[in-house]
């Protein structure tokens, strides 16, 4: 079990998250950082580390993140699908508590094209009578 490690993707908006966990003494890094170098908000780093407490894993895994792409939330999100999908592999057992908090679930939610005509994907350009 030593040298057993477990990888997954989890993608949002713009964001992919490539991760990988193995048994350890809790530390995450991201990007090369510590979890709070990286993602500076206290809710960022809660939204990640929810997984690893709903399956009272905390502190069990050191886990090691690349994430590229979107904003700091939309990362923390792909972040968070990444680290649920790896506690699968470790363990399927995991799989009904992840997916009863829905964190198995990709959010489909992604920017809307801008559409001619219009200055933006809905917003229109001001009108004027005359």
């Amino acid at each position: 079990m030593k040298g057993t490690e477990y990888y997954a993707t989890g993608r949002r908006k713009e964001s992919v998250a490539r991760v990988r966990i193995r048994p350890g003494n809790g530390s995450i890094i991201v990007n090369g950082k510590p979890l709070l170098e990286h993602f500076k908000r206290e809710t960022l780093k809660m939204i990640i580390e929810q997984p690893l407490e709903r399956t009272e894993t905390m502190g069990k895994f050191d886990i090691v993140a690349s994430v590229e792409g979107g904003g700091l939330t939309g990362q923390a999100g792909a972040l968070l699908l990444g680290i649920s999908r790896a506690l699968i592999q470790f363990d399927a057992d995991l799989r009904p508590i992840l997916k009863s908090a829905g964190f198995l679930t990709r959010d489909p939610r992604e920017k809307e094209r801008k559409k001619y005509g219009l200055a933006g994907a809905r917003k229109r350009y001001q009108f004027s009578k005359r």
